[in-house]
């Protein structure tokens, strides 16, 4: 998922406070809007005429940290800005 890590890739981070931020970044989009395959469910029962066999889940809702899949807006308005001291 990371570029910054690729040999002889263009998107190198020159500093390393930048190659912090993208890192986590990165893990925390993983980890809270991804939902993996290995991770998934039986699904609930059926609604409607629809019924979804498999229900998916992130990293984050696997370890009981929450209870639903993050949009990136929300992952966005969630995170606090970190400040260097």
């Amino acid at each position: 998922m990371s570029g910054r890590l690729v040999r002889k890739g263009l998107g190198f981070s020159k500093a390393l406070a930048m190659h912090r931020a993208s890192s986590a970044w990165e893990d925390a989009v993983y980890n809270l809007t991804r939902p993996l395959k290995t991770l998934r469910e039986e699904g609930s029962p059926e609604v409607g005429r629809f019924r979804r066999r498999w229900r998916g889940r992130t990293p984050a809702m696997a370890a009981g940290l929450t209870d639903h899949v993050w949009s990136v807006e929300e992952l966005l308005r969630a995170l606090p800005v970190l400040v260097n001291t």
